[in-house]
């Protein structure tokens, strides 16, 4: 009896750690994408082939991205919470005939500081002074962020299926954001693996490409403490900018994750910014839609 007494907590402690520690699947990548265009599988897989990313430290934090392209001017692309450098592969390999193109993925940072000292560390290692900038939702975000920082090295920017400084996103995610860091890895995946398939998919038109990619983020490319960094700095207020620069704000009206509120607040925002209301193509355009995405930004950089 006394042995049993000391047997159950530690089987318990057991279940518990086995539960909290279960791996996060992994899933070979044709499985993942076996429902995609094959023509924009390979297409990926060859601009990861030719395109292998740097890597700089910035204060003890290693940081991935891809620069390409010997234009006379840089283009700096910023992705969203479940996103990575390659995640733009469409327009970076469009456009690095006419510019610079560098994108980014962001590691473990915890704040948009520390997001904008990797990203200006990245971009003063590759010697870019005056540049251009291209956000998505949470990169949109930080955009407005660098914008409001830098204004004196960025020469136009776009704002994309993002939203402004807000209350909204904190006060509707006050417990998940609260229970986020405690929560086991493999669960705070499956549930935006579960969203992926819910929200994203659909609203893109059933897209096969985006749900493809977006579950490979969540296959081992992510991680719970990159998820609870990017949460923490969708909800970090700052002074919204009031740029005398070029600016163009791409929306969607059925974006799932940016409510029409906020989409409104933006545009308020920055009243002079050129305005692409997209129809149903849901949060990820620049995946389900590349090649009229991408001719917003050539007409917009010209």
């Amino acid at each position: 009896m006394k042995k049993l007494k000391w047997i159950i907590p530690l089987l318990l402690v057991l279940i518990v750690a086995a539960v909290y520690l279960w791996p996060i699947p992994q899933v070979p990548f044709d499985q993942v994408y076996a429902k995609a265009d094959p023509t924009e599988v390979q297409s990926l897989q060859s601009f990861r082939s030719q395109y292998p990313p740097k890597t700089i430290e910035v204060n003890g934090v290693t940081w991935e991205y891809v620069s390409l392209g010997q234009g006379l001017q840089t283009i700096l692309f910023l992705h969203g919470m479940t996103g990575a450098y390659d995640i733009w592969w469409h327009q970076l390999e469009a456009l690095k005939s006419d510019y610079r193109v560098i994108s980014v993925t962001y590691p473990v940072v915890d704040s948009l500081g520390e997001m904008e000292a990797g990203v200006m560390s990245i971009l003063d290692a590759e010697g870019v002074d005056k540049f251009n900038v291209v956000g998505t939702s949470l990169g949109g975000y930080f955009a407005q962020y660098l914008v409001a920082r830098h204004a004196d090295r960025i020469q136009a920017a776009v704002f994309a299926n993002t939203f402004p400084p807000n209350d909204l996103i904190a006060e509707q995610n006050k417990t998940i954001g609260t229970a986020l860091p405690f929560l086991p890895e493999w669960l705070v995946i499956d549930v935006l693996r579960g969203s992926f398939a819910s929200s994203i998919y659909p609203a893109s038109g059933n897209d096969e490409l985006t749900l493809a990619f977006l579950n490979e983020i969540s296959y081992g490319r992510m991680s719970k403490a990159q998820v609870v960094g990017r949460f923490h700095c969708v909800v970090e207020k700052f002074d919204a900018p009031k740029p005398q620069i070029p600016l163009m704000i791409i929306e969607a009206d059925n974006d799932p994750l940016v409510a029409a509120e906020l989409r409104e607040q933006l545009k308020a925002q920055y009243p002079t910014a050129i305005v692409h209301t997209l129809h149903a193509v849901g949060h990820f355009p620049y995946l389900n839609m590349p090649a009229e995405y991408t001719q917003f930004l050539r007409e917009f950089f010209k």
